[in-house]
């Protein structure tokens, strides 16, 4: 029987997931190593993704966030923004990097990668001649899986 108690507490379990998943995506949004402009609040972000030598070419000055796109896949269109772009083309290489903020990658891994499937197969529209690699980064443990 689901309670007016069950009914609040799972409202604000879910305010709470989504703001703190808001609030980190600010943080990395502004975060580009190799720019002395870092915010020293994100110090220990920072730390954590330079940690990682994939993770810190992925936020590297060359990347891009908050980038639109938008197209039909599916016979749907869908309108987006990436959350990080990393454009290479001297390799021909597009990485594409989503922030989830899931303690439990598995619970929604399966709509996350469609998601990220879709991204790449509008990306590959404009640029027929690039590979394109998907990453997701999970905040909870700045762990980085590569979607293909």
């Amino acid at each position: 029987m689901t309670t007016l108690h069950n009914i609040l507490q799972q409202h604000t379990q879910t305010k709470f997931a989504t703001d703190t998943g808001t609030q980190m995506h600010r943080r990395l949004q502004r975060i580009f190593i190799g720019d002395t402009n870092n915010s020293t609040d994100d110090a220990d972000i920072i730390t954590q993704i330079s940690a990682n030598p994939d993770l810190r070419r992925l936020f590297d000055t060359q990347s891009q966030t908050e980038v639109p796109i938008a197209g039909t896949t599916e016979n749907r269109f869908i309108s987006r923004r990436l959350d990080r772009l990393r454009t290479d083309h001297t390799t021909k290489t597009i990485e594409i990097l989503d922030y989830k903020t899931d303690i439990n990658p598995d619970t929604f891994r399966t709509k996350y990668i469609a998601q990220l499937h879709e991204y790449a197969t509008l990306l590959r529209r404009i640029y027929p001649q690039y590979k394109i690699i998907c990453y997701i980064l999970w905040t909870h443990d700045f762990s980085l899986e590569k979607i293909n």
